[in-house]
């Protein structure tokens, strides 16, 4: 009786370990399709999304025209003038530019040697520190598992290896999910 129970919940928790991913992945790409769809009210589900596609690829192209990019830069600059504003707004630019800009920052992924028998995943920043003074240093970001959020580290040069044959995403994942994730496959 007692190995039925056993087996049913064993059953139970693999529904579950399945289940469970894949029910808050759909929710999650659900409620922001929802919420994409919804910043501009119309009556047919779908044709919200596709107008803000269209008007954020819109944008994107006029940014980049010879002509129109000086309006775009005149914008900024004008922002960066609001002191919280610009705050915000560079934090949010540089963020979303070190994921999907021509700068990409999370694509030089590193060993730190922290102590003799202890080494830490991270990611190179910035090479170079010589605007504070420390032409030696390395600025390496480290993510929190499960969380949005990490730290930031001056790095001596002679602590830091470079993982070669590894891709940038699979090393992030890996962090992110608190080695969990399979490395190097």
């Amino acid at each position: 009786m007692a190995f039925t129970y056993r087996r049913i919940l064993s059953y139970f928790l693999r529904g579950l370990l399945f289940l469970t991913p894949l029910s808050v992945t759909i929710y999650v790409m659900y409620a922001i399709f929802v919420f994409l769809d919804n910043l501009i009210p119309v009556p047919f589900p779908g044709i919200g999304i596709l107008m803000v596609l269209g008007l954020i690829t819109f944008i994107g192209y006029l940014a980049s025209l010879f002509f129109t990019k000086p309006i775009f830069e005149w914008f900024e600059r004008g922002v960066f003038k609001i002191p919280f504003v610009n705050l915000l707004y560079t934090s949010i630019k540089d963020l979303m530019g070190a994921f999907v800009g021509e700068k990409k920052k999370f694509n030089s992924p590193v060993l730190v040697q922290i102590s003799d028998s202890m080494s830490r995943l991270g990611f190179i920043t910035q090479e170079d520190m010589s605007g504070i003074g420390e032409p030696d240093l390395v600025a390496v970001y480290f993510p929190h598992s499960y969380n949005v959020s990490g730290n930031v580290f001056l790095v001596s040069k002679d602590k830091i290896k470079p993982l070669k044959g590894v891709k940038s995403s699979e090393v992030m994942k890996f962090m992110v999910s608190g080695g969990v994730s399979p490395l190097g496959h």
